[in-house]
């Protein structure tokens, strides 16, 4: 549930050892790496305990599991969240440990990475983390807006991000930075919010997606923001053609280039489902006609992801920070914080997707972000509509997925 504390806990061990370089500069793991346990030391969260026999199990981020032994040598410290040093780490005991806690294992691991005898363990308890994380949710669930940067305006420290609602009607906020904003940036390689680097104004690019906290103004056009959150993500989207559970690949026809695209399904991935008779909760007034009748959220079956902090996300920005759930005012974020998860096994060859994704070198390869599958009905409703086609008179096949969808990924990810 809280990975992204404990993405900061590996780098703050990548500090501490930097001297040794034991963890410094560890690169990305993938699927066939785990740069959780290193020569010197193991990182994960408590398996088991058996204090009995001194014996601790250890699972890695990417699910490896590593036998700590301890003794009466083995030093244990307390290192609450969020912290950079050792200053602050206090001195436990084993029996102040617990299972779900995240824990450092340092002592010298055994040449097939199953066992380390530890010659001092680190904790960061759950507890502490769940603490940290709600501290952190509460935040980003301040009123904000999130959407896509339009323009820029450096010498007044603003810029305006577009959204539109599922009526289509475009929404502009201005944002201006207070004095102590705390901007961050996700890389182009980064799926992971605990990725996001310090990041300023001159960064910020016309297209990209964009998520801000702050000061609202009473009638939503501008706010104040002291957190902002921003990313240079892909907006794709096209009919699935295959799906490798395994590797976590899903193939897919582009819907703009119609051209084969090769979709990473990360362990960080949000995937969720447009229910099918989506369109229908909402009148159909999302198409050209007029405004829906319809002002609940949607709703749909699907099986959650056992990963908690997917299927609990920073509310979105109407204006006020409230969800207006209104046929016209619910925009595309608030849609999607509605949608149920789902997991890559519920994803079907024939689904109409739309991603957020990572660029990359390889044009034809991206790592999903977030996936939203069964678009069909939204899809339909936005050609007709950005086209003035009639209904019922199917889906065109340009459709620009930056406008429609832009104001629903923006920023996603925090945190």
């Amino acid at each position: 549930m809280f990975r992204s504390v404990f993405h900061t806990f590996t780098i703050v061990i990548a500090v501490i050892l930097s001297a040794i370089g034991a963890l410094a500069q560890t690169p990305r793991p993938s699927p066939a790496a785990n740069s959780s346990i290193t020569a010197t030391g193991v990182i994960g969260q408590v398996k088991s305990i058996d204090a009995a026999a001194r014996q601790m199990v250890v699972q890695t981020d990417s699910g490896a599991q590593v036998n700590v032994a301890l003794t009466d040598k083995t030093a244990y410290k307390r290192l609450p969240p969020g912290e950079k040093t050792l200053d602050k780490a206090t001195e436990i005991s084993l029996s102040d440990v617990g299972e779900g806690d995240r824990v450092w294992a340092r002592g010298r691991v055994a040449a097939d990475q199953k066992s380390v005898p530890a010659l001092q363990l680190i904790v960061m308890s759950k507890g502490d983390i769940a603490k940290k994380h709600e501290a952190e949710l509460a935040e980003w669930r301040r009123p904000g807006v999130r959407g896509v940067v339009a323009s820029l305006n450096p010498a007044t420290k603003e810029f305006s991000v577009t959204s539109r609602n599922l009526m289509g009607v475009q929404q502009t906020v201005v944002v201006s930075l207070s004095e102590k904003v705390d901007m961050k940036r996700y890389p182009p390689d980064s799926i992971k919010y605990s990725d996001a680097k310090p990041s300023s104004l001159a960064e910020l690019k016309a297209g990209d997606q964009v998520r801000a906290v702050g000061e609202r103004s009473a009638d939503g056009t501008h706010l104040t923001a002291d957190r902002i959150l921003s990313d240079p993500h892909r907006i794709a989207g096209g009919t699935v053609t295959a799906i490798d559970i395994a590797t976590g690949e899903v193939k897919i026809t582009d819907l703009q280039t119609k051209k084969p695209l090769t979709v990473e399904i990360k362990h960080d991935t949000v995937l969720r489902r447009f229910p099918e008779n989506g369109g229908m909760m909402f009148g159909g007034g999302m198409g050209p006609g007029g405004p829906g009748q319809g002002g609940g959220a949607p709703s749909g079956q699907g099986q959650a992801r056992p990963q908690a902090p997917q299927g609990e996300r920073p509310q979105g920005g109407g204006p006020g920070g409230g969800m207006r759930m209104g046929g016209g005012g619910m925009t595309m974020a608030d849609l999607l914080e509605k949608l149920p998860t789902i997991s890559i096994n519920e994803l079907k060859v024939g689904d109409m997707i739309v991603l957020s994704s990572t660029p990359g070198a390889d044009p034809t390869k991206l790592v999903a972000f977030t996936v939203v599958a069964g678009v069909e009905p939204l899809l339909t409703m936005m050609a007709a509509r950005q086209q003035g086609a009639g209904p019922g008179q199917g889906r065109p096949a340009a459709v620009d997925l930056n406008s429609s969808f832009g104001g629903m990924f923006g920023g996603m990810g925090a945190p």
